[in-house]
């Protein structure tokens, strides 16, 4: 796109308007220029390209929803992480959310170079665009000068840009900088914090659980703990936002707690020092005694279950690491769970496909500013020579339909569950301004930013089917991923509740049954460890439930195994 417009001939274009007004479209043309460049050159650019993205995992306590044709998938809900605030997704607009603007990852894969830039338009259709723009100019102008009430310049400005995004798809939006920490934590799935997940429950703050080998957890804080004071501040009339912006902080800075617990008398204070808490994407079915992750579902037939929550930065790193131990320990089959999976970074999808794809395409891109590209297997890494199930549903989205559409395309395992949400798009970060932090709010140091988060291609599964699920489609549509024929079960909406309750049940690491204060007590389930308090728990909300999904995805691994015998 080419500007005919100068600065110094703002006078014969406005006439009359005041110095501000050609400062301000000044600016506007600097904006309006930095969009051009970015939409045309974001190719070559070293941000992180999403693959679709909604909040991050764990930070919004929403239920599922049913699925519609115009937000993004939530993610898995649930109680939020005191020092990371995604889940992912999640509304379209972030939540989010979700990333670092700055460079990728080392196993980031590098863009092609972006096509030619498109011709440049005719006289009069630069004349058009002119007007267009004076208008818009002129409106912000009009606003400022004359509302009843003052409104700031940022504020126009910010809902200008936010205005025209809502014209594009529902996965395009503007970030302002106080949200970037937010995105950025939701991408990267790393905060400064103390590792407690934390909830609102009748006005008070309590402990859902603490993340593994945090200062909380090391602290001895548990699960029911009720935090009453943060930093000498009571937490009565706190909202849930308010605390986790006390609890989350710099690293090396400490914060101070007063606790009560229901099993002990009396209020017990501990001061944590920070650190940079590092959230788990690749997880079991439920945890040992010790509060590590036990993946075998079937200890006997050597059957694996591994969840997968969303796709961030080092979530392949994670899942090779429990891939070899696994395989070391006799694994012979393995189910893969992606239900409720929002998305995440494309090239975290793409790395996570290659370890079970030896060769030939994962996914391809393509978009009107950015030329095709095909991410391609490589056989050295790859895990094989077990059966393997993956399980979907109408929230699995994005990125986590590149990784079953490509296991089915390439039959490396069958697809079981609904069919998917269908987002076939990659977003990329593009950032805009740079300012430096304000507000003193804990933590907040250095510069930030703010960004644009643009809708820039398509993809396309190895088979080259569409996967993008356009406005207005029709279930006889192609779009999303199907389960193999024979293995589509649909949950009803109370079991995909009671599927949401059991999980995060499982995620909760809870006191001995001595401090449980008479909590979720009973006898171990089956196939689990001595203490699995939390699986009981939630089936106790709901005992006549069932996941048949996972039930259907161990039938056909266990007549697989039962052939090759």
């Amino acid at each position: 796109m080419r500007y005919s417009i100068r600065i110094g001939e703002a006078k014969s274009i406005t006439g009359r308007c005041p110095l501000a007004v050609w400062r301000l479209w000044a600016s506007m043309l600097l904006l309006a220029g930095a969009v051009v460049l970015a939409s045309g050159f974001a190719a070559e650019r070293p941000e992180a390209p999403l693959a679709g993205w909604g909040v991050a995992a764990g930070l919004a306590a929403a239920e599922p929803k049913a699925a519609s044709a115009e937000p993004a998938p939530p993610s898995s809900p649930g109680p939020s992480p005191a020092a990371a605030e995604p889940k992912s997704s999640p509304a379209p607009k972030p939540a989010p959310a979700p990333a670092k603007p700055g460079a990728p990852p080392a196993t980031e894969p590098k863009p092609s170079a972006p096509s030619a830039p498109p011709a440049a338009p005719a006289a009069g259709a630069e004349e058009d665009e002119y007007e267009l723009q004076r208008l818009l100019i002129d409106t912000i102008d009009q606003v400022e000068r004359n509302y009843v009430r003052p409104i700031s310049r940022r504020k126009l400005i910010e809902a200008a840009i936010k205005g025209i995004l809502n014209e594009l798809d529902p996965y395009s939006n503007y970030i302002p900088p106080e949200e970037m920490s937010r995105f950025r934590e939701s991408v990267e799935h790393e905060f400064g914090g103390i590792g407690i997940q934390v909830t609102m429950r009748d006005g008070q703050l309590i402990v859902t659980s603490p993340l593994v080998g945090t200062p909380a957890y090391r602290a001895g804080i548990i699960a029911g703990d009720r935090i009453v004071e943060i930093d000498g501040q009571s937490t009565a009339g706190m909202s849930l936002d308010q605390a986790i912006a006390r609890l989350k902080g710099k690293e090396g800075t400490p914060v101070t707690l007063t606790v009560i617990h229901p099993a002990r008398p009396g209020r017990r204070t501990i001061t944590l020092v920070r650190q940079i808490i590092h959230v788990p994407t690749v997880l079991g079915h439920h945890r040992k005694p010790d509060h590590s992750w036990d993946f075998f579902l079937d200890p006997q037939a050597r059957i694996a279950y591994v969840r997968l929550t969303v796709f961030g930065r080092d979530t392949a790193g994670e899942l090779r690491k429990v891939l070899k131990g696994l395989v070391s320990e006799g694994m012979k089959g393995l189910i893969l769970d992606l239900r409720f999976n929002p998305g995440g970074l494309l090239s975290s999808a793409v790395e996570v496909s290659d370890l079970f794809v030896a060769e030939g395409p994962i996914v391809s891109t393509a978009g009107r500013n950015v030329p095709e590209r095909i991410w391609k297997a490589h056989k050295e890494g790859t895990f094989g020579g077990f059966p393997m199930a993956v399980l979907v549903n109408r929230y699995t989205a994005s990125g986590s339909e590149i990784v079953a559409a490509c296991l089915q395309d390439h039959k490396r395992a069958v697809i079981v569950g609904e069919r998917t949400w269908g987002k076939g798009s990659v977003q990329n970060v593009i950032p805009l301004e740079e300012h430096s932090d304000a507000g003193g709010k804990p933590g907040a140091s250095g510069r930030s930013y703010s960004a644009l988060k643009l809708t820039t291609a398509g993809y396309r599964r190895p088979s080259g089917k569409n996967i993008d699920r356009a406005p207005g489609a029709k279930e006889t549509d192609d779009w999303g991923v199907r389960p193999d024929p024979g293995f589509e079960v649909r949950l009803s909406e109370r079991e995909m509740l009671a599927l949401v309750a059991a999980q995060q049940a499982r995620e909760r690491v809870l006191p001995p049954a001595s401090e449980s204060g008479g909590e979720a007590k009973g006898p171990p389930a089956s196939g689990g460890p001595a203490d699995n308090r939390a699986a009981d728990s939630a089936a106790a909300e709901d005992p006549d439930f069932a996941d048949r999904q996972l039930e259907k995805a161990l039938e056909y691994l266990r007549a697989q195994l039962g052939r090759g015998k």
